[in-house]
């Protein structure tokens, strides 16, 4: 008989996450956040490029203006999120290690679930830095601006980056790979800054392992405690991003007014080289996965899915679409309610493709904007990163801006940049999230399937 996985006491999955915030923001009295960044963009590109075409960069009244009024306005929501970041990833990440339960009691669901999903996300990370460094996107600029770009941004990251080279010269690969990934203190890796996020992200690593070693019944505490700060780390990233039009509108106005209007070319190709990965990794890589592990068919697959796909598609959160996921994976493909109820659940935070896909081509991206040329061990970095962001990135809307900002910060690039994206998030969260609730059902269906269950019931009614 296949495995059985109990779910856990207390309220189901499903009723966890009826909440009000779940709600589509097109649904809810008012305007919306996303509405409100949209305008902040309008106003940022319109006021900037005004600015850059009338009075010139150079004009000491717009200096005046960006350096003390925009300029600390728009540093104050990056240093908001930044102060934001430690918190939560770090117990977002260690909360969605935990979440895969005792794997010695789990077994070989528990196992199946957390090697599809690292496979997976390898996988998108991949997909995205090898789009990223064949378009380059952050390179179709005028030559002029990016090397304006490359003095405002990066001047105090290449002096980082020589001292990095220097450092790593005197040890040997090996060497150089342990000191950059494991910690000695924890504590200052979180104390510095910007705080050493590999550093950091492997102490929770370590410590969600220990966790499901340990068994939920021994560290229930710990785990309570965590499940808190995580809580209220996502309220204090929603506050703060209630100052993102404005910031937005700020951030914008500082680019474009010093730079013109050849950053919107390079924001387009950026667009096109997120949608492109995410693209090929929905109807590619799960395809592929769908027709030769759970052994169904794709385009049948996706047809019984697509109540899951438009709910993940208008509220661009994980967390708020499980309830209509847990529903539509037992009624319509047959997947049994305990696998349902331990994969989707995990896959809601621990799996999502699509976030560790945008958050490497962003990365990228912005880097390139600046002039820089990233070598391949920093790549690697930034997908080990992107990897683990996966896991520990909060499956609600906006929830990798943080991580973004740490990664940039990370290898040298300054956040600040985050604002030629941030106008754009909200489509790319709404297509990204797509992508990772479709790979939570489909890393379902796989267990499933491996596990002896026959999937795509004929009786079941169609969504």
């Amino acid at each position: 008989m296949p495995e059985t996985v109990k779910d856990a006491p207390g309220a189901s999955p499903a009723e966890s996450f009826q909440t009000p915030e779940c709600i589509p923001e097109s649904a809810r009295p008012g305007v919306s956040l996303h509405t409100k960044i949209f305008i902040g963009l309008i106003v940022g590109i319109g006021s900037g490029l005004l600015a850059n075409n009338v009075v010139g960069q150079e004009h000491p009244g717009l200096a005046w203006l960006i350096t003390n009024i925009t300029e600390p306005l728009g540093q104050l929501f990056l240093r908001l999120l930044l102060m934001s970041v430690i918190p939560l990833v770090f117990s977002s990440l260690i909360i969605g290690i935990a979440g895969l339960g005792d794997l010695r009691r789990l077994g070989r669901i528990g196992l199946k679930t957390f090697a599809y999903t690292i496979v997976m996300s390898g996988l998108s990370v991949v997909i995205g830095l090898t789009l990223a460094n064949t378009m380059r996107p952050g390179e179709r600029i005028d030559p002029a601006v990016a090397k304006n770009l490359e003095q405002k941004y990066s001047s105090d990251a290449s002096r980082r980056v020589s001292e990095t080279k220097k450092s790593e010269n005197k040890n040997s690969p090996l060497m150089q790979a342990v000191k950059t990934i494991v910690p000695s203190n924890p504590i200052t890796a979180m104390a510095s800054d910007p705080p050493n996020m590999l550093h950091l992200m492997f102490f929770a690593v370590m410590i969600g392992v220990a966790i499901t070693i340990a068994g939920r019944e021994k560290t229930a505490g710990l785990i309570s405690g965590l499940e808190g700060l995580y809580q209220v780390s996502l309220l204090i990233v929603d506050m703060i991003m209630k100052l993102a039009p404005f910031a937005v509108a700020c951030l914008l106005f500082n680019n474009l007014a010093r730079f013109g209007h050849d950053l919107l070319q390079a924001l387009a190709w950026f667009i096109a080289t997120v949608l492109l990965g995410l693209g090929f990794h929905m109807f590619v890589v799960y395809s592929a996965s769908l027709y030769f592990l759970a052994r169904v068919s794709p385009l049948e697959f996706f047809r019984r899915i697509k109540t899951v796909m438009l709910t993940a598609f208008s509220t661009s959160s994980s967390n708020c679409t499980l309830p209509t996921a847990l529903r539509v994976s037992e009624e319509n493909l047959g997947v049994p309610r305990e696998i349902n109820s331990f994969v989707l659940t995990v896959g809601a935070t621990a799996n999502q493709n699509g976030t560790a896909l945008y958050e490497g081509v962003t990365v990228l991206f912005l880097a390139q904007l600046v002039g820089m040329d990233l070598p391949l061990s920093t790549q690697i970095m930034i997908a080990y990163m992107a990897i683990l962001g996966g896991v520990g990135t909060a499956g609600v809307p906006s929830g990798s801006i943080p991580f973004i900002i740490v990664v940039l910060s990370q290898i040298n690039v300054n956040p600040e940049l985050i604002a030629i994206v941030l106008g754009v998030d909200r489509i790319l969260d709404m297509c990204r999230t797509t992508l990772n609730v479709t790979g939570d059902i489909a890393a379902a269906a796989f267990v499933a399937r491996s596990e002896g269950y026959s999937l795509l019931p004929q009786q079941s009614k169609t969504a």
